[in-house]
Parts: structure tokens; C-alpha cells; sequence
């Protein structure tokens, strides 16, 4: 059996193309692996707040020299860190806003990504990742065409695979919908191509 971590970052709560998707998903994995386990986190129900100067000071500070105000400040990241830890999978859904990630999962990000809990530091080899042996699969939602001419200004999968391979997740693949707004038929054939390969995906 394995554990799905889902987690949701679009401010639509209906109509949202990346949501739907995410719900397709879910629903055919289940479909060929009824055992698995999903949970979900909705960062919109559910909205993480940003780091604040005591979080921050927390995570930069040894455990065992942790005051109550430090302990405090850090206890929501370590509960995020434990589930995400906890998980085999991962499914991450996701709008593009202003050419990056929304910002609720900019705020679940940085309460994840702490230093000797999910990554690491060494002079001699840099960084290195401590969540290890996890697969990602991230689906996102474009309004426009970015695959092409404006392909620089997509921030979003970069910074994505940037930041989740820092904390060690590397095996990732992603699930594209573009043109939502703007070019019906590339959304039409990217959404035909992201259920072709949920299906090669969930039948695997």
C-alpha cells in the first residue's frame, strides 16, 4: 500500500482546471490501486501562513536549544515535514500565476524547505537532499502557451524542479495543461495529451 500526498494550490475552488485534473488522477490511480492511501492538503481551504522572523530563527537553531516561542513558531512546519516525509507519492496541482506558483504554495514551500530536515549543507559537496525515494507527479495550469516562443517566461516547472530536487525529490513528472485562457485548441490538445498519460501512468 502505498501513501499519496495530494496537495491543491489553485485559488479556484470550482472550475479549476488544475484541481480537475488532480481529481482525474486521483481517481484513476484509486481505480487501479484501491489499497493506496490519499491524503489531502488544500492550501486554499486550508491556507499555510508565511514564515515569520521566530520561525525562521527556529529553524536555524539547534533542537535541542529550542525555547517554547521557537517551538511554537516551528511546530506547523514540522507537521508539514512529517506528512511529506510519510509520503511515496506526492501530487501536487497547480495554476500558473504571473508566470511562477501561487502563493499559498509558496508559503507551504517555505515552511517545508529547512535546513537538517529536508536538506542539507556541506562545504565539501554543497547541497544534498534528505527526502529521499519519493516520486512527484505535478500537474500545472497555464492560461497561455508556453511551450515555444515564451518558453522563458515559464517559472513555474523550473523553480519546481529547483526546489523539490533540493530537498531530494527528483523523480518528477509533469502533467501540463496550457492555453486555458487563451488558445482553446492547445488547451484542448494539452488536456488530451495529460490524460493519456494519467492512463499510461495509472496503468503502469
Amino acid at each position: 500500500m502505498a501513501k499519496v500526498l495530494r496537495i491543491d494550490a489553485s485559488s479556484r475552488l470550482q472550475e479549476s482546471h488544475s484541481r480537475q485534473m488532480a481529481d482525474v488522477f486521483q481517481e484513476k490511480w484509486l481505480k487501479a490501486n484501491p489499497k493506496d492511501e490519499f491524503t489531502v492538503r488544500d492550501l486554499v481551504k486550508e491556507p499555510i501562513p508565511h514564515i515569520e522572523n521566530m520561525t525562521i530563527a527556529g529553524f536555524y537553531t539547534p533542537e535541542d536549544k529550542l525555547d517554547d516561542p521557537m517551538k511554537k513558531a516551528t511546530a506547523l512546519s514540522d507537521r508539514l515535514i512529517k506528512e511529506l516525509i510519510s509520503a511515496d507519492v506526492i501530487l501536487l496541482s497547480t495554476p500558473m500565476y504571473n508566470f511562477s506558483v501561487p502563493s499559498a504554495l509558496k508559503a507551504y514551500i517555505d515552511q517545508i524547505v529547512r535546513i537538517g530536515q529536508t536538506f542539507g549543507f556541506e562545504e565539501s559537496k554543497g547541497f544534498f537532499g534528505l527526502v529521499e525515494g519519493k516520486k512527484a507527479y505535478i500537474v500545472t495550469a497555464c492560461g497561455a502557451v508556453y511551450k515555444g516562443p515564451y518558453e522563458a517566461y515559464n517559472f513555474l516547472a523550473p523553480y519546481l524542479t529547483a526546489v523539490l530536487g533540493l530537498i531530494g525529490i527528483s523523480d518528477i513528472d509533469y502533467i501540463d495543461l496550457e492555453g486555458t485562457s487563451l488558445d482553446p485548441a492547445a488547451f484542448e490538445a494539452s488536456k488530451k495529451v495529460a490524460m493519456e498519460k494519467i492512463d499510461k501512468i495509472t496503468s503502469s
